[in-house]
C-alpha cells in the first residue's frame, strides 16, 4: 500500500516562484531596500527566504501573525530534512529575525518569536588559501600577449592586490581607479564604499589595460572588465576563468571564487598586518567576520615563541 505524502513532502517539490506573498513581507522588503541599500542579489535572497517560510505556513494552515517559536523550530527542522546545512539554516533564521523585528517595531507583533530560537551550531571552517608560490603561479598563467590574456592578468592581479570580492571586481568602472594616487574606489555589500590602495605592479597593469587594451573589446558598458561583446563580465565568467587558469598553473589547492581574497587577507596577516587594518581593507562591517583569519596570527605567535623562548631550545 502506498503511503500518502505529507504536506511537507508535497511542498518541498514546489517551484519557489509560485509561493505566496504577504503585505507585511512586501513592506519589509521595501523597508530594507531603502534603509540598508541592499544589492539586488541580497534583496532576492531575503525575498526567497521569506517566501519559502510563507509557503511552509500555508501548507500548515498557519497565520503569519500567530507564529510562535515552536513553528519556527518546526520550519528549521523541515529545512534540515530538505538537506540544508547549518550555515543555510542560520541564514534563514537571520532572515526571519530581521523580518519579525521589523513587525515588532511597526506594532504588528508584541514580540519576535524568532528571538527565542537558538542559532544552529556552525562549524568553524577555515577558508581555502593559496600559498604565496601558488598565487605567483596563478598570476603568471594568462598570456599577456593577447587582449584577453592581458585582461585576465590584470583581473587576477587586482583580485589579489585589493582583496576584492568577485562581485566588487565586475562592478568596477574606469573612474573608480585614481592612477595618480594608486587608490581604488570599491563598492561592497550594501553599496558601502571603501578606498583600497593597490601595489605598483597592479597599478601598472590596470593603467595599461584601461588606456591601451580595454578599447579592443569595443565597450558598450562602463565597466572596467569586459567580455568579447563589450559588456561587463559576469561572476560566473570570472569564476570559470579562475578555474581554467588554476588548472593551467597546476595549482593543487581547491580554488573557490574567494580564494584570492582569502589569500590576500592571510598573507597580509602573515606579513605582520593587524586584524583591524585587514578588516577595513576587506570591507567587513563586523570584526568577527575577519577573525576567521586569526589562525594565522596564532601560528605566527607559536612560531615566535618556539624560536625565541630560551626554554624552547632545550
Amino acid at each position: 500500500m502506498k503511503t500518502p505524502s505529507s504536506p511537507l513532502s508535497d511542498f518541498s517539490q514546489k517551484d519557489t516562484e509560485t509561493l505566496p506573498v504577504h503585505p507585511l513581507v512586501d513592506s519589509y522588503l521595501e523597508y530594507i531596500l531603502i534603509s540598508k541599500g541592499l544589492s539586488e542579489n541580497s534583496l532576492s535572497a531575503y525575498s526567497a527566504d521569506l517566501s519559502l517560510f510563507l509557503g511552509f505556513l500555508n501548507e500548515k494552515k498557519a497565520q503569519l501573525e500567530s507564529v510562535d517559536d515552536s513553528v519556527i523550530f518546526l520550519y528549521l527542522m523541515f529545512l534540515r530534512k530538505r538537506g540544508l546545512k547549518s550555515s543555510s539554516l542560520a541564514r534563514h533564521l537571520s532572515s526571519l529575525r530581521g523580518f519579525f523585528s521589523y513587525c515588532v517595531e511597526e506594532g504588528h507583533l508584541e514580540m519576535s518569536p524568532a528571538e527565542l530560537v537558538e542559532n544552529p551550531k556552525l562549524p568553524r571552517k577555515l577558508p581555502e588559501v593559496l600559498s604565496i608560490d601558488g598565487v605567483a603561479k596563478l598570476l603568471a598563467a594568462p598570456d599577456t600577449a593577447t587582449p584577453l590574456g592581458f585582461r585576465d592578468k590584470t583581473m587576477l592581479e587586482l583580485l589579489y592586490a585589493a582583496g576584492l570580492r568577485v562581485s566588487e571586481l565586475i562592478d568596477l568602472r574606469p573612474l573608480d581607479f585614481d592612477a595618480q594616487t594608486g587608490l581604488l574606489k570599491v563598492f561592497g555589500k550594501g553599496s558601502k564604499e571603501r578606498i583600497v590602495p593597490i601595489h605598483y605592479t597592479a597599478q601598472e597593469f590596470l593603467v595599461r589595460y584601461i588606456d591601451a587594451v580595454r578599447g579592443a573589446f569595443k565597450p558598450v558598458e562602463d565597466k572596467i572588465f569586459l567580455n568579447r561583446s563589450g559588456k561587463g563580465l559576469s561572476r560566473q565568467g570570472v569564476w570559470k576563468l579562475i578555474k581554467r587558469y588554476a588548472l593551467k598553473a597546476n595549482v593543487s589547492t581547491a580554488i573557490s571564487p574567494h580564494s584570492l581574497r582569502h589569500s590576500f587577507a592571510t598573507h597580509l596577516l602573515e606579513g605582520g598586518a593587524d586584524l583591524r587594518s585587514v578588516q577595513m581593507l576587506l570591507g567587513h562591517a563586523d570584526i568577527s567576520a575577519t577573525e576567521i583569519y586569526t589562525h594565522v596570527q596564532r601560528d605566527r605567535l607559536y612560531k615566535m615563541h618556539h624560536d625565541f623562548h630560551p626554554r624552547s631550545k632545550i
